[in-house]
């Protein structure tokens, strides 16, 4: 059934707010907070919109916001979304009536979605609501700047602590994107923006043009590691680093790339970037010239002075950094990441330190839940990969790990191998368990490991935090790092935390229960 997209010369007149918007047809798919927050756009741009999402009941979709599009003129259809436009014309018959001259996909859209192959099929162009929202950045005076920052782990924090670092020094900032804040709602805010601290998910990248009107020109950008993740949405660990790379197409003035992981600097050294953009390396060694770095416990700016090939500027301290929880060597990476972009800003260094006297990080990162008797409560539910897990597991000397979910077709071997040797014990959660309990075997066969059985998400952690105050003695770590999406068995990684903190709080304010929910691997 050919639809047909919108002429290329229409769509690429469409980059400001002010451009003649009226009457395009646009399909939305997704009715997320990406999703809502581009159709909320596209209406009062005066495009004739259509929402296309699955049933309230299978996506989650909030009753309100469905009925929020009602009022705000755009329409709804709610359908399989698996199922082909073509092979059956009957479903999403409203689609194709609408005959959208371009679609606007919501991140969750795996690219061989059969929506998006219909699209392509039907030669109809395929916007992110990145792309849409740098089109439409010039609604309140003077665009904002625009900083990127992506990676395998870490992307939140080094959001917000960039974004701490430019209200320090007197900016108006946003931090948004993958970050919980649609950058479509950053763009339309009355008061405007100095910077955008953009979070970018490989998801965002993957649709990403690097050349052309919807080409995003960033100030700065940083893809902060890379490591094999979702590649069962990108199909392979060279579509999954293709997209992050993305991140430093265009950039004017910092690409900040890890010192330690050679893959994000040979991003930075094949990207297309603007004459005059500058290489900026971060690592925990001593900086050389153009790197942020730690000397001695200091941590180091030699990127942006001018006599950076004989002396340093300090940033901060690991000792302070300590006294607040932020000395984790991954943290001290996002740190000078955040650093760096900050300081090719011009934020100056005391700005840089008082604002990491003042920072908190956030909620399910690294988060002592509790101490008592000797034995800390770590909740760490952010780390939803074996990247981030690894990491977290690397900061403490012995460990009873809470690990599994949903592995998102990544291999578990190489983590459980790197860390077997400071394991007090294990806990699998989840229902990717079969790779977890083979690697425990392999690597570390008289490991006690355990497995939790409960079925009812509410018994998970309490059955979970039972086991583990058996486990741990005194100076251990009991880590929740699951290495593993949560979707399996939580509404999200926050959920998966706080009941994990929840559990822990009941048990050392009460009797320990049963155990009979739980029960060694076979």
């Amino acid at each position: 059934m050919a639809v047909g997209g919108a002429p290329v010369s229409r769509l690429d007149d469409l980059t400001g707010w002010h451009a003649d918007w009226r009457g395009l047809r646009v399909a939305v798919l997704g009715l997320g907070v990406t999703g809502f927050a581009a159709a909320d756009t596209l209406a009062e741009l005066g495009a004739d919109v259509l929402v296309v999402a699955g049933p309230v009941a299978a996506d989650g979709t909030p009753a309100d916001r469905a009925r929020l599009l009602g009022v705000i003129g755009v329409r709804l259809v709610q359908a399989d979304l698996n199922a082909d436009p073509d092979a059956d014309p009957a479903v999403l018959r409203d689609l194709v009536d609408h005959r959208p001259e371009l679609l606007v996909v919501s991140p969750g859209f795996h690219p061989d979605h059969p929506l998006l192959l219909w699209a392509a099929r039907n030669g109809i162009p395929v916007w992110g609501d990145i792309e849409l929202a740098w089109r439409l950045r010039d609604k309140v005076g003077a665009p904002a700047e625009w900083i990127l920052v992506t990676g395998t782990n870490g992307k939140t924090t080094t959001v917000q602590l960039t974004a701490t670092m430019l209200a320090a020094a007197g900016l108006r900032v946003a931090p948004c994107g993958n970050i919980g804040v649609p950058v479509l709602d950053a763009v339309r805010d009355p008061q405007g923006w100095d910077v955008l601290v953009v979070e970018l998910s490989s998801y965002q990248l993957h649709h990403l043009p690097r050349r052309g009107p919807g080409a995003l020109v960033p100030w700065a950008s940083v893809c902060l590691n890379i490591a094999d993740d979702h590649l069962d949405w990108h199909g392979s660990a060279a579509a999954y680093r293709a997209a992050k790379a993305a991140v430093y197409a265009n950039t004017r003035v910092a690409c900040v790339y890890n010192k330690a992981d050679a893959a994000t600097k040979r991003m930075v050294e094949e990207a297309e970037v603007v004459d005059g953009a500058r290489a900026i390396g971060f690592g925990l060694d001593v900086p050389g010239p153009s790197e942020v770095g730690i000397v001695d416990g200091i941590l180091c700016d030699r990127a942006f002075h001018e006599d950076r090939f004989e002396t340093a500027l300090e940033l901060s301290t690991v000792p302070e950094l300590r006294a607040r929880g932020l000395a984790a060597h991954h943290l001290l990476a996002d740190i000078l990441a955040a650093a760096a972009l900050a300081r090719s800003f011009g934020v100056q260094p005391e700005v840089i330190h008082d604002a990491l006297e003042a920072f908190h990080l956030d909620a399910h990162r690294i988060e002592v839940v509790a101490e008592a008797g000797g034995i800390r409560w770590i909740d760490d539910s952010k780390a939803t990969n074996p990247h981030a897990a690894d990491a977290s597991l690397a900061a403490f000397e012995s460990v009873v790990w809470l690990v599994g979910g949903l592995l998102k077709g990544v291999d578990i071997d190489r983590l459980v191998a790197s860390h077997v040797g400071h394991l007090r014990g294990a806990i699998i959660i989840g229902t990717d368990r079969e790779a977890l309990r083979d690697a425990f075997r392999r690597h570390a066969p008289r490991l006690r490991v355990f497995e939790i059985n409960a079925q009812d998400t509410g018994q998970v952690m309490p059955d979970a935090v039972r086991l583990a105050a058996d486990l741990a003695e005194l100076g251990d770590v009991v880590l929740l790092a699951p290495a593993a999406a949560s979707m399996d068995q939580f509404t999200d990684y926050a959920q998966r935390g706080r009941l994990f903190a929840e559990a822990v709080r009941d048990y050392l304010g009460g009797e320990a229960g049963d155990e009979s929910a739980s029960t060694p691997p076979a």
